[in-house]
């Protein structure tokens, strides 16, 4: 068995800076310790966002983000424009967040490249 070792595939690490193929490649290796956070707000997220993700709004993201994750998990933010998710995820950073990435392109990246989006509709629970 250790013949193997090193020899079987692993997906893509954490960058600062990832395109939409290297979260994907994430999510279809089944990796459990990451999160996609939507810093939109809630009515863009709801018209579509990355199927998994969680809708947290700039304004409350440092107390949410302290409450519920611990500084070690990887965050992968986007919001409208690459800049917006940078100075997010600088944020984060400040507050002591050491994997944080931003999703360059964000939705509109990760549409583009024929990946799943979810949309909630109004009076929906899903």
């Amino acid at each position: 068995m250790n013949r193997f070792f090193g020899l079987l595939p692993k997906p893509s690490p954490l960058r600062p800076k990832s395109r939409v193929y290297d979260l994907k490649e994430r999510l279809d290796w089944g990796e459990p310790a990451l999160t996609i956070i939507d810093v939109r707000d809630r009515a863009e997220f709801n018209q579509s966002h990355i199927t998994g993700a969680i809708s947290i709004p700039v304004d409350s993201l440092l107390d949410t983000a302290a409450q519920c994750f611990e500084v070690t998990r990887d965050l992968y933010i986007y919001s409208n424009t690459d800049d917006e998710a940078a100075a997010v995820a600088e944020q984060l950073r400040a507050a002591g967040f050491s994997r944080v990435a931003i999703v360059r392109g964000g939705v509109a990246a990760w549409k583009a490249a024929g990946f799943p989006v979810e949309v909630i509709r109004s009076g929906s629970l899903n």
